[in-house]
């Protein structure tokens, strides 16, 4: 199979203002910059997908981080981004605005659209309005496959996080569902990779989570803790016939190898 677009996504980088500070003992500045010079050196991939939560203490400086990261490592692949539940749409409108940051919710070529949507509420639950779903709609092509990518996760995963899941599921799955080339559905806020396919859910489309850059969560625990496993992110290639393969890395192990699904 021959990719013609080839999709590194990541997401949960929460950064603080000062480039040492730990979250968790994880220094996720650097386990950014490791990560994204493994997608560079390595995947070269059309397009990077960053599905939210930039911040950790919420400054302006962290976003300065983000974009800090991206300049220094030279990165000239588009980035195209979402909001997630730590993260205000007017301070990623205000700092990624210069390349290779793309404030496009839409890339599409001749075969697949992905389409970014918007999850973040008030809380730090999800929510996707309806007036977000109706766009959705509005875009579609039938005539072409689609990844919709959002930030929470919208099919409970078994561990703390859903009490911060998306809230109004029922909605989101009943408009979802009107459109057979939706392919799958990818988001963050998790810090876990997981797959969980129609026989599992329920529903007629694959949920993909990605791995964080920060720190992946224990799915033991009771409420945020880490589970030692390292910073990670997912590829996505999609096909001209319609087909796709995804895929996580862990930058850590990589002498170990890395998880195919």
């Amino acid at each position: 199979m021959k990719h013609v677009l080839k999709i590194a996504q990541i997401s949960d980088t929460h950064l603080f203002a000062d480039k040492y500070t730990l979250h968790y003992g994880a220094n996720v500045y650097q386990h950014l910059v490791n990560v994204l010079i493994h997608i560079q050196g390595v995947e070269k991939p059309d397009v990077i997908l960053f599905t939210g939560d930039l911040t950790q203490d919420h400054t302006d400086a962290s976003y300065h981080q983000f974009v800090e990261i991206f300049q220094q490592l030279d990165i000239q692949i588009p980035v195209h981004f979402i909001a997630g539940n730590h993260d205000e749409h007017r301070q990623l409108d205000q700092y990624l605005t210069n390349k290779p940051f793309n404030s496009s919710k839409i890339i599409t070529n001749n075969t697949w659209q992905i389409l970014l949507i918007n999850s973040k509420s008030e809380t730090p639950s999800g929510y996707v309005s309806e007036g977000t779903l109706n766009e959705l709609s509005k875009n579609i092509d039938p005539e072409k496959k689609q990844l919709v990518f959002m930030h929470h996760h919208p099919i409970d995963v078994g561990y703390f996080i859903d009490k911060h899941g998306l809230k109004n599921k029922a909605e989101f799955w009943s408009a979802i569902q009107q459109f057979p080339s939706i392919q799958a559905i990818a988001c963050g806020h998790v810090h876990n990779d997981l797959s969980i396919q129609p026989e599992q859910s329920g529903y007629n489309i694959p949920l993909y989570t990605c791995p964080a850059t920060s720190i992946q969560f224990d799915q033991t625990a009771d409420t945020s803790a880490c589970n030692g496993q390292g910073a990670g992110y997912r590829i996505f290639e999609l096909s001209n016939d319609k087909t796709y393969i995804t895929r996580t890395h862990f930058v850590s192990d990589l002498a170990k190898g890395n998880h195919d699904e």
